[in-house]
């Protein structure tokens, strides 16, 4: 029995059982493109998603599309792709006509495969960052390079080419986290074994791919139109919660009587950040942590599983503190501001897709302005009040940076309330710091505009 628990206390931490890619991290690997020919006629639909929404068809074709079973459906990746379809074609159903012509009702031949698809991957029957990024992709050339020019998506939503570039920018937003999440169990076995070297190496990369990911979203205002976002793109992004456009939720026909309630493409539900926070002990304020934690829930099940699992590891936040070793210090604040640089600039990011294009949609509104020729006028309004234009969130969370750059990130060396009588706990500088981050994450950059699929 001694044996037998110094073999588990021992056991290394491992990425294995997590459906997390060696190569690609959190992405799927190689998404398959077909369905098998019984659910032919959900891909003819999907493909079609762009042009049949912009003739005002998709809602016709889909309340004629037939009931197909989903029990055909046998491997991971046929139900990647199926949740994929159906969920797109739900997204652009609901969103078709805008906010003033919304449906109450998915109709039973889409709502109920929806909903068993879901049942079976554990993800909600709504648009995710696991179905529209992590799943949604493919090489034009197979033996080609894993960039812009090479990469296609399987499924569209209306937007062109800025449609495309969101998508795609965000998967190699996610590539470039690869290194950092492969080195994730170094950090932690090295912290289980007492090796601060492995610990600083791990580190070393970490914070060297999370710059990568900050580079990586720069992409985002090279191929992406504010305008396209805002006017066209934003509102298939939205869910049915908390949302002034479908106050009672949306009724999946066939599934329960009832209308469910789910939030919108998010961010937040990216695995990336959550696994760094809880690896670098960043700690948010009860709502934030509230929200977040919630958005595991639209998240791969394993993918929330370590996360969880990486929370349970010893605390490499205390580790680091009680080393004297002034490398390991800085390497790992080095970790926390890259990861507050990229929270920094994605707050830029929704200014330029969000925040300044909701301030020309409300001028062109005060002046009377006939705005038919400006994209940005097709947005919902109701949205643009939740928090995009120069809101109180936009405020707290510019207030937000502002202090970090004044805060000292190497404070953290001083300590911890919970080892009080070993080190002195942390000065007010350091716990500001990672209150700071909280609010910029939650309000701005993955905050309650991403509740409301605003971004």
């Amino acid at each position: 029995m001694a044996s037998a628990k110094t073999d588990q206390t021992e056991a290394l931490f491992s990425l294995e059982s997590y459906h997390v890619s060696e190569e690609l991290g959190f992405i799927l690997p190689d998404p398959l493109q077909e369905l098998p020919p019984y659910y032919q006629p959900w891909m003819d639909i999907a493909l079609k998603i762009p042009e049949l929404a912009q003739s005002h068809e998709l809602r016709s074709r889909i309340n004629k599309m037939p009931l197909l079973s989903s029990k055909f459906l046998q491997k991971h990746k046929e139900l990647r792709l199926a949740h994929l379809a159906l969920t797109m074609m739900t997204m652009g159903y609901v969103w078709e006509e805008g906010e003033k012509d919304t449906v109450e009702i998915l109709p039973r031949s889409l709502a109920v495969p929806y909903w068993e698809v879901s049942q079976r991957l554990g993800l909600p029957p709504i648009i995710t960052h696991a179905d529209a990024v992590l799943a949604n992709w493919k090489r034009k050339d197979p033996d080609g390079p894993f960039n812009m020019e090479n990469l296609e998506l399987l499924v569209s939503l209306p937007g062109g080419e800025s449609a495309r570039g969101f998508f795609l920018v965000t998967l190699l937003v996610e590539l470039a986290g690869v290194p950092a999440v492969k080195n994730i169990p170094t950090v932690i076995n090295g912290v289980r074994c007492g090796d601060t070297e492995a610990v600083a190496r791990g580190l070393e990369i970490i914070s060297r791919s999370i710059e990568d990911m900050t580079d990586a979203l720069k992409l985002m205002q090279v191929h992406v139109d504010p305008s396209v976002f805002y006017g066209i793109m934003r509102i298939y992004l939205s869910g049915w919660k908390d949302n002034p456009c479908m106050p009672n939720g949306l009724v999946y026909e066939g599934v329960q009587a009832a209308p469910m309630r789910y939030s919108g493409g998010s961010a937040a539900q990216s695995s990336l950040l959550h696994c760094f926070d809880e690896l670098l002990g960043v700690k948010h304020d009860p709502k934030s942590a509230s929200f977040l934690i919630y958005m595991r829930d639209y998240m791969p099940p394993l993918h929330k599983k370590l996360i969880n699992d990486i929370s349970l590891q010893p605390s490499l936040r205390s580790f680091v503190q009680q080393q004297d070793c002034k490398d390991l210090n800085n390497v790992f604040d080095l970790c926390v501001k890259k990861l507050l640089a990229l929270r920094s600039y994605h707050i830029n990011v929704v200014s330029r897709f969000i925040t300044v294009p909701a301030a020309r949609a409300r001028q062109l509104r005060d002046q009377n302005h006939n705005s038919d020729g400006e994209m940005i006028s097709r947005a919902p309004t109701a949205l643009e009040e939740r928090g995009t234009g120069g809101s109180n969130k936009r405020y707290i969370a510019v207030r937000g940076k502002q202090r970090n750059k004044t805060s000292q990130l190497n404070c953290h060396h001083r300590g911890t309330a919970s080892h009080a009588n070993q080190i002195k706990p942390p000065e007010k500088s350091t716990l500001m710091t990672f209150r700071t981050i909280s609010l910029i994450f939650k309000r701005i950059a993955f905050g309650r505009m991403k509740a409301r699929g605003l971004f």
